[in-house]
């Protein structure tokens, strides 16, 4: 980021429009959705697209905003045909969670969505369109940037600096001369292999062939967190791209201040101590085997403490599909645990819950967006990656910003994880010392990020410099 000509947030831009092109799976299409809110508070046109499905899936899940409250904020829900094999259902009991149920989905939209895109894009008269497109839309984005001599293309990336070095980092051959300590974290990374099925990793080829017409790279992530890995991320200069063309604009989807209610989940928490809680979840793409529900459970009552478990089968297609399972837990363990525990088998109001002051802990999946919701409530967290970037996630949360511990080993994921190990996570989590320190640091990171976000704050100076950008 480079000092620029501060931005006039009162002064409409009526020359640039901001096109948002996003991934269609939940964090994607939230974090983006989150962007957009932030860049159409300095006045910008900011144009959101997806499917319908899609479109309505994003604002009927929100948290901590009302999207159609925001004047400039225009959705665009391109029609497409019937989602292939929307009907089918994550494969809970392998144990490779890679949500491969869904790829049909995805492949199936991203060549319906050139023509629509095309026609928006052609329908904006303005001076400069600026597309923000997920990294994993490139291929569909890489033909409008061919057409229109007043596009400007700009790669948003949903996961965070750390991982997005690590891959770098291997690929060049470990070369990269650290400092002992993030040598060593480096050397002792999570591997790879079981992150992605073999046809993901094939369409993830696909899309970083399409990646070199981007002006500049947006990552949600903030410096407070990483800016040691942002940092070694932006020398790289991928595609060409020089530091200052680098934006760190997270965290997107918190915002700070008072939480919606969800009285029956809320209102519960309001009769639980201070930090006494743990959430639990899982994420929108991957269920659990009757067997890891099962030693979950366990786990859960043999450690006393007091939970709210959010119990949802995995997204389909389209996550208004009726007929949609519903997952079942051991026998009388609702009722041996009803003094101290919450199942919710509908949408959780997961920023919500992480928002209230008795949640003192959360058993995740390491999504990145959970992630950062965690962290910027002040919640640590006890690691259960699934996929992705979630076991480098995980090392993340525990080795790095030591906010978190380890429930999953990923060299050992092809076991199913005990009730004895989900006991003892959880007992150092909310009931040692240690989980009190990992407290202590992660409501500080909590304060630094939300000073960052802040007027004058680094995050908030970030965004300024990213606008300055696309409006000269």
């Amino acid at each position: 980021m480079t000092d620029q000509t501060p931005v006039n947030k009162n002064v409409v831009q009526r020359e640039v429009a901001v096109v948002a092109v996003p991934f269609p799976a939940q964090s994607h299409l939230n974090s983006l959705l989150h962007l957009c809110r932030r860049i159409s508070a300095h006045n910008l046109a900011v144009h959101y697209v997806g499917t319908a499905t899609h479109v309505h899936q994003v604002t009927a899940r929100v948290h901590g905003c009302d999207p159609s409250a925001i004047a400039n904020l225009h959705f665009h829900g391109f029609p497409t045909s019937p989602h292939p094999n929307h009907s089918s259902a994550a494969a809970a009991n392998s144990s490779a969670k890679f949500p491969s149920h869904l790829l049909p989905t995805f492949m199936a939209i991203l060549p319906r969505f050139k023509e629509p895109l095309l026609a928006l894009v052609d329908e904006l008269k303005h001076k400069k369109v600026v597309i923000i497109f997920d990294a994993l839309m490139a291929s569909v984005v890489g033909e409008i940037h061919q057409s229109f001599p007043n596009v400007e293309c700009y790669s948003f990336q949903s996961c965070n600096a750390f991982f997005v070095y690590s891959l770098f980092w291997e690929v060049a051959g470990k070369m990269e001369d650290l400092p002992s300590d993030a040598s060593r974290i480096m050397e002792e990374l999570p591997s790879m292999e079981g992150c992605f099925s073999i046809e993901f990793q094939e369409f993830l080829e696909s899309q970083r062939n399409g990646g070199g017409f981007q002006c500049g790279t947006i990552l949600n992530t903030s410096r407070v967190l990483e800016g040691f890995y942002f940092d070694l991320l932006a020398k790289l200069r991928i595609f060409g791209i020089t530091p200052e063309k680098h934006w760190a604009l997270g965290p997107l989807s918190v915002v700070f201040g008072r939480a919606n209610r969800d009285s029956k989940r809320l209102d519960w928490l309001d009769n639980q101590p201070e930090n006494s809680v743990v959430f639990v979840s899982f994420g929108t793409t991957c269920s659990l085997s009757e067997e890891e529900m099962r030693e979950v459970a366990l786990g859960l009552e043999m450690s006393e403490v007091r939970f709210i478990w959010s119990l949802r089968d995995a997204d389909r297609g389209d996550v208004f599909e009726e007929g949609v399972g519903q997952v079942e837990l051991p026998v009388g363990f609702e009722e041996r645990v009803r003094e101290r525990g919450v199942v919710v088998r509908e949408w959780a109001p997961q920023l919500e819950i992480l928002a209230h002051g008795a949640t003192g802990g959360f058993l995740t999946h390491c999504g990145w967006n959970s992630c950062l919701e965690s962290i910027s409530m002040g919640v640590p967290m006890a690691a259960w990656p699934m996929h992705s970037d979630q076991p480098r996630n995980a090392a993340l949360i525990t080795k790095v910003l030591k906010i978190g511990v380890g429930v999953r080993n990923w060299g050992r994921r092809d076991e199913v994880v005990g009730a004895g190990v989900v006991e003892e996570s959880l007992r150092r989590l909310m009931g040692s010392t240690e989980g009190e320190e990992m407290r202590r640091r992660a409501k500080m990171l909590a304060r630094a990020l939300k000073q960052s976000m802040e007027e004058g704050g680094a995050s908030e100076r970030e965004m300024d410099s990213f606008i300055s950008h696309i409006i000269t």
